[in-house]
């Protein structure tokens, strides 16, 4: 059975919510049924599959928000929160 297509929102929405450093806040729920990448009340709420152990869950996370933002995943990098659900990720655009 094949994984569900993830609904992205617009890259230019995405984008919009980067700020003059390209930083990136989000919040993470790891461990969900289904992943979703969406923009509530100007935030960036982003639910992966992955567990939080490891690194899997920031992994996820990079790989989402690039395939949302249509760059490569390795112009993507945590800066903050590497333990916690509010992360910040710096995007070279």
């Amino acid at each position: 059975m094949a994984k569900p297509k993830v609904m992205l929102p617009p890259s230019d929405a995405l984008r919009a919510l980067i700020d003059g450093e390209g930083r990136l806040s989000v919040r993470v729920t790891p461990g969900v049924k289904v992943e979703a990448l969406e923009i509530v009340d100007a935030r960036v709420l982003v639910k992966v599959r992955a567990k939080p152990e490891d690194g899997k869950a920031n992994e996820a996370v990079r790989v989402l928000l690039a395939a949302a933002l249509d760059v490569a995943a390795s112009r993507i990098s945590l800066v903050r929160g590497a333990t916690s659900r509010e992360k910040q990720f710096h995007v070279e655009l």
